[in-house]
């Protein structure tokens, strides 16, 4: 009986230690990520492609600190263009029949200012008591700590956090699209530090049984960026 309650009580101790609040994964994830270094960072800009279905999209993604964001897709030899200077966005997309500008809904400039690296921080997350802790799972035969996030609109996503780097290896949303519920679940990978910038080089996704790959072939920081690549324009 005496060994029986030490081990017990060993057990306790070691699960107690070892036991992680949300506020420690974040700081360590925020640590991990260097997110502290971007308030020291003035612009941001990544060449990267999409891959889907047999077919190969350039894109570029523009942004400046605090909140302006460029992206430029080229798909048939056309440009699709979402642009935000700080308070207003819009988009030119020539596949949809106009190569006029036309100004975001609140739900499209949502999905935009997502790619908003300096926005889309887990820290605000936190503080606008957005996240839950919900356990553990494995990704890749790792373990990894379950967020879940509850995002505007009440849309729900699960972050994966890997126990060992605290990089993010997994994020799971749901999304309305076309009036249609869909999961995307992207698994990031290949981090690169870039000039105090820490980046997922590669990321898989599927939905809806398609999968897609998004490859950042370049990241430049601090680079020369006016405020006109931010403007509506044809």
């Amino acid at each position: 009986m005496k060994r029986l309650i030490l081990a017990v009580t060993g057990l306790l101790v070691f699960t107690m230690l070892n036991a992680q609040s949300l506020e420690e994964i974040v700081k360590n994830y925020s640590a991990a990520n260097k997110l502290d270094k971007l308030a020291g960072i003035s612009t941001i800009k990544i060449t990267a492609k999409m891959s889907m279905m047999g077919m190969e999209m350039p894109m570029e993604l523009w942004m400046k600190n605090p909140n302006k964001i460029k992206t430029v897709m080229k798909m048939n030899d056309q440009e699709i263009i979402s642009v935000f200077d700080g308070e207003k966005g819009y988009s030119i997309n020539p596949m949809a029949g106009s190569s006029e500008p036309v100004e975001m809904t609140p739900e499209q400039l949502k999905q935009v200012l997502k790619s908003n690296i300096f926005q889309n921080s887990m820290l605000n997350y936190l503080k606008d008591g957005q996240l839950s802790l919900e356990g553990e799972e494995k990704v890749n035969e790792k373990p990894a700590f379950k967020i879940k996030a509850t995002l505007d609109g009440g849309n729900i996503a699960y972050m994966f956090i890997d126990k060992e780097s605290y990089l993010l290896v997994k994020q799971s949303a749901t999304v309305n699209q076309g009036g249609q519920t869909v999961t995307v679940d992207s698994y990031p990978t290949n981090y690169n530090e870039t000039n105090g910038v820490l980046l997922p080089m590669k990321t898989t996704a599927s939905a809806s049984g398609m999968e897609f790959t998004t490859t950042f072939e370049k990241v430049e920081v601090n680079i020369p960026m006016e405020d006109s690549i931010f403007k509506a324009k044809k």
